[in-house]
C-alpha cells in the first residue's frame, strides 16, 4: 500500500482550522460596512431635511402683486412677484422698488392670489434653505395673504 507523507497529512489537518478565522474577520468587515451604511443613510436624511425642509426664517412682506402664474414642465408650481416699494410718488405710484419672488404650495392661497393681481397685499412667508424642484423656484413659500386697502 501507498502511504502519504506526514507533512501532507498535517497540512490537511491545519486547513479546516484556518477557515473559521477568515469567517470571523469577514463577518467583522460586513458588520463595519453595515454600520457605516446606516450612518451614511442617517447623515443623508439629516442633510436633506436641513437643506429642503428646515424653515430658516418666516415673516411678512407688503407690496403690489405684479405677477402670479402656474408654471413648470413636469412639476407645475405657483410662482409670483410682489413689488416692494419704499418711496411712492404723487399718484401713489412706487418710485424706488425691489421685487420679492415667491412660490405657493396651497391651492386655496393660489386662487386668492390669482384674484388679487394688481392690488396691494401682505403675504406671510416661510424661507427655506434652498428651493426644491417639486415646491417651486423660490426659497420663499407663501402660506397666507391679507388684502390691504
Amino acid at each position: 500500500m501507498f502511504h502519504l507523507p506526514t507533512f501532507i497529512t498535517i497540512q490537511t489537518r491545519m486547513q479546516p482550522d484556518t477557515k473559521p478565522a477568515l469567517r470571523r474577520s469577514d463577518s467583522g468587515f460586513k458588520k463595519f460596512l453595515s454600520i457605516s451604511f446606516v450612518i451614511f443613510l442617517v447623515a443623508m436624511a439629516i442633510f436633506v431635511y436641513w437643506r429642503y425642509f428646515y424653515t430658516y426664517s418666516d415673516g411678512n412682506r407688503f407690496g403690489l402683486l405684479q405677477k402670479f402664474s402656474h408654471r413648470g414642465n413636469i412639476f407645475k408650481t405657483y410662482e409670483g412677484e410682489l413689488i416692494l416699494s419704499s418711496i411712492r410718488g404723487n399718484a401713489n405710484v412706487p418710485i424706488a422698488s425691489e421685487k420679492f419672488y415667491f412660490s405657493v404650495n396651497d391651492k386655496k392661497v393660489a386662487q386668492q392670489l390669482m384674484d388679487l393681481q394688481g392690488r396691494s397685499i401682505t403675504v406671510h412667508y416661510k424661507e427655506k434653505k434652498h428651493a426644491a424642484f417639486w415646491r417651486g423656484d423660490s426659497r420663499y413659500i407663501v402660506d397666507s395673504i391679507r388684502q390691504e386697502p
